[in-house]
């Protein structure tokens, strides 16, 4: 069996994000496992080429926000995984950004969740979690929801 000692959680504050949340942070306490909750903030392209004030101060205010949000999930992760949690926060290109996270913390598991797109929408949208699954150094966790119950 594995042996996790750094766990990593990429989050974008989704629901599939929750669920992959939880599964690390029960991991974190089952292993005694530190654990850290990454959110990479993926600025548009516009807002970065024209950072007027009234803009920059709207990305500022997006950045505390998105802070207080992180820490809410820290401290939920926290109660999961009945130990300290760490968070950090990153801007940039979302796989990218995780990839190198990920490598330059030397982490032992990466978990993270999907939306489940596929066909066009996968296409045009991309997929982190393929991309981080793909290029990972350490091993990656995908967690998936729960099928309905089938009757019969």
């Amino acid at each position: 069996m594995a042996e996790w000692k750094k766990i990593c959680c990429a989050v974008d504050f989704s629901e599939p994000s929750r669920l992959a949340m939880n599964e690390a942070a029960d991991l974190a306490r089952r292993f005694q496992a530190d654990l850290t909750v990454l959110h990479v903030y993926e600025e548009p392209a516009a807002a970065v080429a024209a950072l007027e004030a009234p803009r920059l101060e709207h990305l500022e205010r997006a950045a505390g926000e998105i802070e207080r949000k992180l820490s809410g999930w820290r401290s939920e992760a926290e109660a999961v995984a009945t130990r300290p949690v760490r968070s950090a926060m990153l801007s940039g290109a979302t796989a990218a950004e995780i990839l190198r996270f990920v490598r330059e913390g030397s982490f032992d598991l990466l978990v993270v969740g999907t939306h489940g797109r596929t066909g066009f929408k996968h296409l045009v949208l991309g997929s982190v979690a393929e991309r981080v699954v793909r290029e990972a150094d350490c091993t990656v966790l995908v967690p998936r929801r729960s099928a309905p119950a089938r009757n019969g």
